[in-house]
């Protein structure tokens, strides 16, 4: 009897706890620096999820080691849905990366609740680079193995593992030369130390249009709004891959469903909006949103899709 009355009031306090959610401001963790596509996709959501809620959300950076140190901090928060943690692909590819080597689970120490957006990745290239599309680039590539580099944000980013998986499926050999994010890549690129970028279309398009570095392909099945003027992989002769990086919102394991439940559906709505659709489009985002369930089963697919780019490729985390 004891037993079951505890059960009892364990139940119903979670039960007033999440009829009261929420009654203080909330910590919204991203694990990167202030800027870039994680960030701004958080600002921007959070921003009309706190108009809902009628309190603060608080934006909190804490950049570091690929990611983790913000979402150790997140996982080891107290479960109540006062602090929260965006995370990108990087995310799915730690989980082999970085297996039982980590301080958190991170699959078993969180629950997604929202999928906020996807991000079709750009394919572009030093202007002096001979290869005018995805088609010329596996040619040469083919033709000098070993003698293209291309960068990356980093060991395990969605950029590195989408270009592996380029690789692995068109059967060439780049070396991967790895950045402490983008920038440095970038500017490796315009100075040709590589050849070879793949990041989001918002970074690396307004450099295109600039003239400084020139858009082989887009990692996409149709073209994508924002960049229409580059061609999907299929259209430029390569392999039709389609890869992209995305933003997920997470809650420690253990949050009261109900107010898992609430979160995802106010994400869920932001996402939707009309404004903020548009500003997604703008820099080559598609809105997403769906359930916790959608959403855990979207983290637990690219979670086998980049374990087998990984293992293929012999990608070993950064030490």
């Amino acid at each position: 009897m004891r037993n079951i009355a505890a059960f009892i009031l364990v139940f119903f306090s979670a039960m007033a706890q999440a009829q009261n959610y929420p009654n203080k401001p909330i910590r919204w963790v991203v694990p990167y620096t202030g800027g870039g596509i994680t960030d701004i996709v958080t600002r921007v959501v959070t921003q009309r999820m706190q108009a809902v809620f009628g309190q603060a959300i608080v934006v909190d950076n804490k950049p570091g080691a690929n990611s983790i140190i913000g979402a150790d901090l997140a996982a080891k928060a107290p479960a109540d849905g006062y602090t929260v943690v965006t995370v990108i692909a990087a995310h799915a590819a730690n989980v082999t990366l970085y297996q039982g080597k980590l301080p958190f689970d991170p699959v078993k120490s969180f629950i997604p609740f929202s999928l906020a957006g996807i991000a079709p990745l750009i394919l572009t290239a030093n202007n002096n680079f001979p290869a005018r599309d995805a088609k010329e680039l596996v040619a040469y590539a083919k033709a000098n193995p070993g003698k293209v580099n291309f960068g990356s944000s980093g060991i395990g980013a969605a950029a590195h593992l989408t270009t592996e998986l380029l690789k692995q499926t068109a059967g060439i050999d780049m070396v991967h030369i790895p950045f402490k994010g983008t920038a440095p890549a970038l500017l490796a690129l315009q100075s040709n130390d590589i050849q070879i970028l793949v990041d989001v279309p918002s970074t690396l398009m307004p450099h295109v249009r600039g003239g400084k570095i020139k858009a082989l392909a887009m990692f996409s099945g149709s073209r994508v709004a924002g960049a229409t003027e580059v061609p999907t992989m299929a259209e430029a002769g390569g392999p039709p891959l389609e890869s992209s990086t995305w933003v997920m919102f997470l809650a420690p394991a253990g949050t009261p469903r109900e107010i898992v439940t609430r979160l995802s559906q106010e994400a869920h709505k932001a996402v939707n909006e009309t404004d903020i659709k548009t500003r997604f489009s703008e820099i080559g985002i598609e809105p997403v949103g769906g359930t916790p369930e959608q959403t855990s089963k979207f983290l637990a697919d690219e979670i086998t899709k980049w374990a087998k780019v990984i293992t293929t490729a012999g990608v070993k985390a950064e030490q």
